[in-house]
């Protein structure tokens, strides 16, 4: 299964990203995930795991994962 999730910010560490919606991802059914920021400087990256991830781009609970359906 491919999960989906949207990275979403409520304050902004860097003074980059903004806040909102800053990031879209997939996580697929091994584990290993996709993020694609939807901001100005747009990037696309591959994280072994949502942990990963979360630990790169949480910055300490200033952002969270908020899942979508299943696929």
């Amino acid at each position: 299964m491919i999960r989906t999730f949207e990275l979403i910010r409520d304050h902004d560490v860097g003074g980059v990203s903004g806040t909102g919606k800053v990031a879209e991802g997939c996580q697929f059914s091994d584990g290993v995930c996709t993020m694609h920021w939807v901001t100005k400087y747009a990037s696309t990256a591959v994280y072994p795991d949502v942990h990963t991830l979360y630990q790169i781009h949480g910055h300490g609970g200033a952002s969270r994962i908020v899942w979508h359906h299943e696929l």
